[in-house]
């Protein structure tokens, strides 16, 4: 008998201990594959529970576990973990307990619950002590599990040293298991870019993702999800979007949560200055991670949908965000994000009202940026010595402003463009604060300079444009100082830096794709509730193909226009007049060069524009669909008020006749000015100086023969245009709005000399590059157009919004126009309002005879409204919304 019960108890243990193995091995794969594992955990539960086997179950609900923790259901997670926790204490199985306390500190971690994590990681470690033989050391692999969760508390908790040294020592040991190794090389790599080390950073991410594409997709596509986020630190924007997208698709094929990715995500977009999008995606990280009730993660999003607040110049929000993330930090015992926040919550006080800022502030920076300073973390600690310098500056503390500018340049040398960027401002607004004029220039315009090879990487007219924002403060630094020397070529020279810089790029023509119907009109961004599939299409998507994929580094090579001086200009000007407008410290002057002098003229506040633009604008709207005789007078008297009130702030103090051939060059918010209806001569627009001088240079060259006249869909009155048209031009090739396919159309207007498109015109404010012209088998965006080099010599737009480009921080500005001249257009004609479709046709008629007649696109145009009947409301709204740009 007692033999028997001997064999089977033998026969029973070796059973259980099978299971256990496998259980453990379910354990380990469910981390790495959690779909894949889930029906194996799942029977291996109902096994187990109905053998009664203790330790195998142990194992088990320690494998479902983790399958719930990868989908962020971290309440189901910890109701397991603590089940298990319990038999494995009940039953004795004290190792079995330390490594179930090991993943519940990481679900504790993740929920934001940090001292409850820190207890479960001493009580695993002593439970793992108690149970060492004499043979066992430091390489025990669960010693190095539980050693990795330490880590990782320190480095959530901003204690970044000590967090560095037990990822090494970890790395160092012989007895670690692989998924052990690929976290911690995983999170070192993280950890070193927050101190800068770029290169090191890298090279850890790399054996992380070759070490996880054994361990199952979900841990290959986390180490991957890093390597994009050191990427984008790296400023190798365009490699981190594409490799964000294909991690993208790995999470949702496992049916992961994309909480976390959206985070980097929105740090990748903030770099490239996608300002919507980076807050649509932080936006659906925090709505996902307070879903999940993830409020670790949660915190670390909020910190960056407060600074992209900050970046749109929503200061007020910005300190509510902050606020929220002061308290939420604070439970979790998390100094470093609470010091975080309240940098932005200084930051948002400067914005609001500098008089405000209190000696606490000043502190508060302090403070926190020496405690960034000990722990490693280079870009938070420059970030925060920046915040700490401008509010003793407010403060009238000039020594600690200059003590602290200075340490934030010295730390910013060798971080990320934007935050060398940042180092540059800090030592150019400390030497200007200083007295030292000339030091505060060459700090700017070596920032400047810095900023022009970051841009020039960037494969795309749209991404450069955006980039400038980086620069804008330094742009504006440089030109208060010049301003006071008085010299209109030095002002002009420093304006042209910074003016429409990304429109001098020479970049690659792909026009096969775009004539075929790749791309496509990007949605509406500003949606945060939209689902994940939008967000994939949408910002993700479209940016991965905004970015560039497949420009190659030898076509971005190409060197950019050089910016055009006084000299140049003056031969070019054949009599005219150019007028350079910029902002300065709320502000706007002007530049003016005639073919013999050149001066500078100070117009008075930014603010004393804005109002009258925006009257005119809404009168312009009202008159384009006027409701009634009475609604058209009243609109008509408004547009005409605001008019001149526009013309005595912006012309009359720039002393010019009459005649005038004027050509002008708008900042900000001045592209929105109807230029020709200010000045009585011909008027013609640029982005920048040296954009006209470019357009004037091709308007010289021999000019294409052909002509091209095309009608859009569904717009009344546009077949009968080009019919008409075709009368002055009577060997244009002519395509009707039902055979104006993009195929057709777009390798003719590269070809063409004269192009006319008299087709709906699809504005987008948000993303002026995604604007479009309606064609017969759909809409053609401003991208594609642009890809495809569709730019003929000269070209009229005559659609609804066609010349409403749109300005950027860094005095950039991009649509239709923009894209044109950046082509080699030399002249556009286009409007920057609604255009009434039948009234136009008289003035398009009489633009064209005389462009047929051999005149530019300035005269030709002045001539042809000035044979407009503006008595009516139509005639008016044409004649004051059309404009010539460029110089053809």
């Amino acid at each position: 008998m007692a033999r028997r019960r001997t064999a089977a108890l033998s026969v029973d243990e070796e059973s259980a201990a099978d299971l256990v193995i496998h259980a453990r091995r379910l354990a380990d794969e469910a981390v790495a594959d959690p779909l894949t594992a889930e029906a194996g955990v799942v029977d291996l539960l109902h096994r187990a529970e109905g053998l009664g086997a203790t330790h195998a179950l142990v194992h088990a609900l320690r494998a479902m576990a983790a399958v719930h923790r990868a989908r962020l259901e971290h309440v189901e997670a910890r109701k397991l973990l603590d089940r298990a926790a319990r038999i494995a204490r009940r039953t004795g199985r004290t190792r079995a307990e330390a490594e179930v306390l090991g993943a519940r500190a990481a679900v504790n971690l993740e929920v934001g619950r940090t001292d409850a994590a820190r207890r479960d990681i001493a009580r695993a470690l002593a439970r793992l002590a108690s149970t060492r033989t004499a043979g066992a050391g430091v390489g025990d692999g669960l010693n190095a599990y539980l050693r990795l969760q330490q880590a990782v508390l320190d480095h959530n908790a901003g204690r970044l040293r000590e967090a560095e040294v037990l990822y090494r020592r970890i790395l160092a040991l012989g007895d670690v298991s692989e998924d052990v190794r690929v976290r911690a090389s995983n999170n070192l790599a993280i950890l070193l870019v927050s101190r800068g080390a770029y290169d090191e950073a890298l090279d850890s991410s790399e054996r992380a993702v070759r070490a996880a594409s054994a361990l199952g997709p979900v841990t290959a596509a986390i180490a991957r999800h890093t390597r994009a986020w050191v990427a984008v630190h790296q400023g190798r924007l365009t490699d981190a979007m594409v490799e964000f997208s294909e991690v993208a698709d790995v999470y949702a094929e496992q049916g992961l949560p994309l909480g976390e990715f959206h985070i980097e995500v929105a740090d990748a977009m903030a770099d490239l200055r996608l300002l919507p999008e980076a807050v649509s995606a932080a936006e659906l990280a925090i709505s996902q991670l307070a879903g999940a009730g993830v409020w670790l993660m949660h915190v670390e999003a909020q910190v960056r949908l407060a600074r992209l607040h900050l970046e749109r110049d929503d200061p007020r929000r910005a300190l509510e965000v902050a606020a929220d993330v002061i308290a939420r930090s604070g439970l979790q015992a998390r100094g470093a994000w609470a010091d975080r926040a309240r940098i932005l919550e200084v930051q948002a006080m400067l914005a609001i009202d500098a008089d405000g800022i209190s000696a606490r502030d000043v502190s508060v920076a302090r403070r926190a940026a020496s405690r960034f300073e000990r722990s490693g973390d280079v870009t938070a600690a420059a970030e925060a010595h920046v915040v700490a310098g401008r509010a003793a500056f407010a403060l009238g503390r000039t020594a600690a402003g200059h003590a602290a500018l200075q340490a934030a340049g010295r730390l910013a040398r060798r971080g990320p463009l934007p935050l060398r960027v940042r180092g540059r401002v800090a030592r150019a607004t400390s030497a200007r604060a200083s007295g030292d004029l000339p030091r505060a220039v060459r700090e700017a315009r070596a920032g400047l300079k810095d900023l022009a090879a970051h841009r020039g990487t960037l494969p795309t007219m749209e991404l450069r444009a955006l980039a400038s924002g980086h620069g804008a403060e330094l742009g504006e630094i440089g030109l208060s100082i010049l301003l006071r020397s008085g010299s209109p070529s030095r002002v002009l020279h420093w304006m042209e830096q910074t003016r429409a810089a990304a429109l001098l790029a020479r970049l690659p023509v792909d026009g096969d794709d775009v004539a075929l119907g790749g791309g496509g009109v990007a949605p509406a961004v500003d949606a945060p509730s939209r689902a994940l599939s939008t967000v994939l299409a949408g910002p993700l998507r479209d940016t991965t193909d905004r970015v560039g994929g497949g420009v190659t580094a030898a076509a971005l090579a190409q060197p950019a226009r050089a910016t055009v001086g006084v000299g140049t200009l003056r031969q070019q000007l054949d009599g005219g007049v150019l007028v350079e407008f910029g902002r300065c410290e709320g502000r706007y002057v002007a530049v003016v060069v005639r073919q013999r002098t050149a001066n500078v003229v100070d117009l008075g506040p930014q603010s004393a524009v804005a109002d009258p633009i925006r009257a005119l604008v809404f009168a312009l709207r009202r008159l384009a669909d006027p409701r009634s005789p009475a609604s058209a007078a009243a609109a008509r008297a408004s547009a005409e008020m605001r008019l001149e009130a526009l013309r005595t702030l912006l012309l009359e103090p720039l002393d010019l006749s009459p005649d005038d051939e004027l050509a002008v060059v708008p900042v900000g918010a001045l592209h929105g000015v109807p230029w020709s209806a200010l000045h009585a001569g011909p008027v013609t627009l640029a982005p920048s100086a040296t954009a006209w001088s470019g357009a004037s240079d091709a308007s010289h060259a021999p000019r294409p023969p052909g002509t091209v006249l095309v009608a859009g869909p569904d717009l009344v009155g546009a077949e009968e245009e080009v019919d008409a048209l075709s009368q002055v031009h009577p060997s244009a090739r002519v395509f009707g709005a039902a055979d104006s396919r993009r195929a057709d159309v777009l390798p003719l207007l590269r070809q063409a000399g004269l192009a006319h498109l008299a087709c709906h015109g699809v504005p987008r404010a948000d993303n002026p590059m995604f604007s479009s012209v309606v064609l017969a088998d759909g809409p053609v965006t401003v991208q594609q157009l642009h890809r495809a080099g569709a730019a003929p010599r000269r070209l009229v737009l005559a659609s609804c919004h066609s010349g409403a480009d749109v300005a950027y921080a860094g005095d950039e500005v991009l649509g239709f126009v923009a894209a044109m001249l950046s082509r080699g257009t030399a002249g556009v004609v286009a409007s920057i309002a609604a255009v009434p479709d039948v009234e136009v046709v008289d003035l398009m008629l009489g633009l064209h005879r005389r462009l047929a007649a051999g005149e530019t696109m300035a005269r030709a145009l002045h001539g042809a409204r000035g044979e407009i009947d503006r008595s009516t409301p139509a005639g008016f709204v044409n004649w004051c919304t059309f404009s010539a740009h460029g110089a053809g």
